[in-house]
């Protein structure tokens, strides 16, 4: 005896799952993805780290170039991308740059990453 198969009716409008939170606009979108592309590269990852990692979130460009083993206009390259996307601040104290994490900075991704 052949199985019988089971007919769905596809004309019921239930066929798409509501949402149950305000997605990303298109401009939040465009926001947020020069956001991750700027974390999109180890380099950049670990030097975010190691700037959160410091005492006071602050570190010296000279303390940054021998733990990712680049070059100092590399390092200062990855770090200026950082800034732009508003994850780390810079200022100037004499002949070096030290950059610090911006409070937050993190959280606003984690929080668009989780569902709530």
């Amino acid at each position: 005896m052949p199985e019988l198969l089971t007919v769905t009716d596809v004309s019921a409008g239930a066929c798409c799952t509501p949402l149950v939170r305000e997605p990303l606009s298109a401009e939040e979108a465009e926001q947020l993805a020069v956001t991750m592309k700027a974390l999109a590269d180890p380099a950049r990852l670990r030097l975010l780290s190691i700037v959160a990692a410091s005492e006071n979130t602050e570190a010296c460009v000279c303390d940054l170039i021998e733990p990712v083993g680049l070059s100092q206009p590399t390092v200062s390259h990855h770090l200026k991308i950082l800034t732009a996307a508003g994850f780390l601040t810079r200022s100037k104290r004499g002949t070096w740059a030290y950059y610090a994490l911006v409070p937050g900075a993190l959280d606003r991704v984690s929080k668009l990453l989780v569902a709530s």
